[in-house]
């Protein structure tokens, strides 16, 4: 192993930072451990200096789960209490795959796919079916495929016999999910909760910042009134607000 990573004195860093590596804090308990890789690596003045970068398609880990099998990490008690950069002659990925953790339960009432399978130009709304809302649904489903966007409602597709699955799937599936909040819908704020708990991009809008609840108040929404005008400057909101969460990335 020191062969390989180093020539003489000099660590070979090129060669340390391809490995996958275990960031953890000191500590025996609920410490957080992430699966991440080392983007740079210098040596200054005798100290190793680190810029990291988190796997987060990967759960993190518990200390107490690593140090019960700590010999599996090639690991041993010391190394919990100091700050250390080592490399371990073992397969990270496997050995974590290994580790007896207890799953979280998934929903009962619905399934989402797993692996989450999104589709990048989805855009779902969610909204009353009423007269309120006469008009909206088409002005930002124009907009969307104006764009070059996909836009749907759970009233446009039909893939399962419970509506509730069909919805689900649609926000599941979603990059991003408007929310109309008009006239507090309990069905909207149902899924506006789906939607943050499937940890998708979403962006509320009311005719009325009173039927915005309590708990959805600190994040920001777009007013607007249902007339021409009023859509029309709803809908150039909208749309920045879209490109910006499209030019930050995945």
């Amino acid at each position: 192993m020191k062969a390989q990573f180093s020539v003489g004195n000099a660590l070979r860093l090129d060669d340390m930072k391809r490995l996958p590596c275990l960031m953890m804090d000191e500590g025996f308990g609920d410490e957080v451990a992430r699966v991440g890789r080392i983007m740079s690596a210098n040596v200054e003045r005798g100290e190793v200096r680190l810029e990291v970068a988190f796997e987060h398609g990967i759960p993190s880990v518990r200390n107490g789960d690593i140090y019960a099998r700590m010999a599996d990490f090639g690991m041993d008690e010391w190394e919990f209490r100091r700050t250390h950069w080592a490399i371990k002659d073992i397969d990270l990925y496997r050995t974590i795959l290994r580790l007896d953790r207890p799953q979280r339960k998934g929903p009962t009432l619905f399934r989402v796919a797993d692996p989450e399978k999104i589709e990048n130009l989805q855009i779902s709304v969610m909204m009353p079916f009423d007269q309120r809302c006469a008009g909206v649904y088409d002005d930002i489903k124009a907009m969307a495929q104006a764009n070059g966007l996909k836009c749907n409602r759970a009233d446009d597709i039909w893939q399962n016999d419970h509506i509730l699955a069909d919805i689900v799937s649609l926000i599941d599936r979603s990059r991003i999910v408007i929310l109309d909040l008009t006239g507090k819908n309990r069905n909207v704020l149902y899924e506006a909760g789906i939607a943050h708990a499937l940890g998708r991009q979403t962006i509320l809008l009311t005719q009325n910042a009173d039927d915005v609840p309590f708990d959805l108040k600190p994040i920001r929404y777009i007013p607007y009134l249902n007339n021409a005008e009023g859509r029309a400057g709803m809908i150039a909101q909208l749309l920045d607000r879209i490109h910006q969460i499209y030019n930050a990335g995945p």
